[in-house]
């Protein structure tokens, strides 16, 4: 079926291209795949990786057959957020590095909002943090019945900061805050509810394993191509304008502050503690009984 995505996953095609040595792309009719594929670290988001997206997306802009875009993964997770080993092991001065990866991680949402071509999360995995933010930004966002979402970063002693402006846009009030709070695991049913996603694939067994493609997600992305192939390219990118403009103006009056809040708990006592309890595998000092 033409433009459907029977590995949305991210399956080798001819003509891919692999960005940054992180990030696959490929055009398959009018459907651009944007694929994260560092599995062995969880697609977290690496200088490597991020660099490799904002490549990608520069490459589906550039391409002239390229008018809907998805934005899937290798491995059981879609996106574990920042790459806490390579933020605790930076040589640089700490408050420049971490305010240097705050404001990169701040232009790729900018990005994805300003791409012309709808973008499309498909989620066949775990999303987390920073991950869960990459799928606020995109216009759709689908999952299969196993993914999994977690803001989890008050649980690493940090705070939702930047994250926090595309999930206001999609989440309802009460079911976000308490989610940034809690640092809660939450199922596609409940993201679904909340508005944090569009779709949520139907027929899927719960013995697939995980290599294996989804059946359902495949045949609810082609729908989506499919409709959006009706739609006039010129008309999809106003639209798409008008509807990222508030979110893009919170941006540019918000982005400098949640950037500064983000750096400020990056260096505090609770984030060094947190983050070492996470490489070590054991529980922060602050979670008693």
């Amino acid at each position: 079926m033409a433009d459907s995505d029977s590995d949305v996953r991210g399956g080798v095609g001819e003509g891919e291209t692999r960005f940054a040595d992180a990030v696959r792309y490929r055009r398959e009719g009018i459907t651009a795949h944007i694929t994260l594929d560092t599995p062995a670290n969880r697609n977290a988001l690496s200088t490597p990786l991020v660099t490799g997206l904002r490549e990608a997306f520069a490459a589906a802009a550039a391409d002239p057959g390229a008018r809907v875009v998805l934005l899937g993964h290798t491995g059981g997770t879609f996106c574990a957020g920042a790459d806490l080993s390579e933020a605790s092991a930076s040589p640089e001065d700490p408050g420049e590095a971490v305010a240097e990866r705050t404001r990169v991680f701040l232009d790729l949402l900018r990005v994805i909002l300003t791409s012309d071509e709808p973008v499309i999360a498909v989620v066949d995995g775990h999303a987390r943090a920073g991950g869960v933010g990459l799928v606020a930004a995109c216009d759709f966002a689908v999952a299969t019945s196993r993914a999994t979402f977690g803001v989890t970063e008050v649980r690493l002693g940090l705070a939702p900061a930047m994250i926090s402006l595309p999930l206001r846009h999609r989440m309802a009030p009460r079911d976000l805050l308490r989610h940034m709070l809690t640092g809660e695991k939450f199922g596609p049913g409940e993201a679904l509810a909340s508005g944090l996603l569009s779709h949520v694939a139907d027929g899927d067994s719960d013995e697939r394993a995980e290599s294996e493609p989804s059946d359902g997600i495949g045949a609810l992305t082609a729908g989506i191509v499919g409709s959006l192939r009706k739609s006039s390219p010129a008309g999809v990118s106003a639209t798409k304008k008008l509807a990222v403009a508030p979110l893009l103006a919170e941006l540019d009056a918000e982005g400098a502050h949640v950037a500064q809040v983000s750096a400020e708990m990056f260096l505090g006592a609770d984030a060094a503690e947190g983050m070492t309890a996470f490489l070590e595998r054991r529980d922060p000092s602050w979670a008693v009984e």
